[in-house]
């Protein structure tokens, strides 16, 4: 089976080969035969005839630093009669850019393969979609109310503040247990972002990393430990984290059992799940996951082949 696959993505140009899941997606689609396009989201164009368009230009990869890519020239190509499947990539944030990109994908629906779905992106996103899931997620609050929050505090102490609609691990900040600095935080948070936030007490278990697991077409593939770097208590690998070798505990076996099924039902094709202690389920991530290549490299996997073989399985 040969593709024409687009991939929607921030700039080739700025990547870091040696940890972009994209990129990895884009070699393991080349190594296959498939026919490989890079276009910005800021290109799509909805024309006169109801067709989505996008300006995207053909492109080979290679895992070398410095000359990773070679491009040729831009081209206008229908999304739905010219191409196989979109790989919805670039990064967050959630916004109504980000809402809107997905409105207009799901117009091809039917002719196109859009991974992940747009509209179940559009309804899950991070720190939404795991509400569902509060059996496995410490207390957690939503709110943009200070007073709220000092309650919250006085029955869980320290807490940890960040943006609904936030990634990669920015904004996040740890309030202590006295909560002296917590009404000047959430005078920034509130005049930032128009949505609530979301408050969850500080698990110390953080200290021994945060797991990141991912599914692919709801079934585990494979999982890292991200643990924090010097002076942080933030893992993500974008803020310093480090990351090492881990296997699932029974718990996170039963919280990946509980949601698989529902992920591959919604056409989340490619999930990672952030787990904190091996019980503490904090995010569900369907935007534009990440760390795969650090699984492939401490296990010896082959993700972007089994995302690629799910892809494949849907249009067969």
């Amino acid at each position: 089976m040969t593709l024409r696959v687009a991939v929607q993505m921030d700039p080739l140009e700025s990547i870091n080969i040696a940890g972009d899941s994209s990129f990895a997606l884009m070699l393991g689609a080349q190594e296959r035969g498939h026919e490989v396009f890079h276009y910005d989201v800021g290109s799509l164009t909805l024309d006169a005839d109801d067709r989505l368009i996008a300006h995207a230009r053909p492109v080979t990869v290679q895992r070398v630093a410095g000359d990773h890519f070679s491009a040729g020239e831009s081209r206008r190509i229908d999304l739905g009669r010219d191409i196989d499947v979109v790989l919805m990539r670039q990064d967050p944030p959630f916004d109504m850019g980000y809402i809107t990109a997905t409105h207009l994908l799901e117009r091809i629906e039917g002719e196109t393969l859009v991974v992940n779905n747009p509209r179940s992106v559009r309804n899950a996103p991070e720190k939404v979609m795991v509400l569902d899931y509060r059996a496995f997620m410490p207390p957690t609050l939503v709110t943009r109310s200070v007073e709220e929050v000092r309650a919250f505090q006085r029955q869980h102490g320290a807490v940890v503040v960040k943006p609904i609609h936030g990634n990669g691990g920015k904004a996040i900040f740890r309030v202590p247990a006295d909560g002296d600095n917590l009404s000047a935080l959430f005078e920034v948070f509130n005049q930032t972002w128009p949505e609530p936030h979301m408050v969850q007490p500080f698990l110390p278990e953080v200290a021994e990393g945060d797991k990141r697991i991912v599914l692919v077409d709801g079934e585990v593939t494979g999982a890292i430990n991200r643990k924090p770097g010097e002076g942080e208590f933030r893992s993500n690998l974008a803020v310093g984290g480090s990351a090492e070798s881990t296997q699932l505990s029974p718990r996170e076996q039963e919280i990946c059992a509980a949601m698989g099924p529902r992920l591959k039902e919604l056409g989340l094709i490619f999930v990672g799940i952030d787990v904190i202690g091996g019980k503490w389920l904090t995010e569900i991530n369907v935007t534009s996951p990440t760390g795969i290549v650090k699984i492939d490299e401490f296990n010896g996997t082959d993700t972007p082949g089994l995302i690629w073989d799910a892809i494949e399985g849907r249009l067969a």
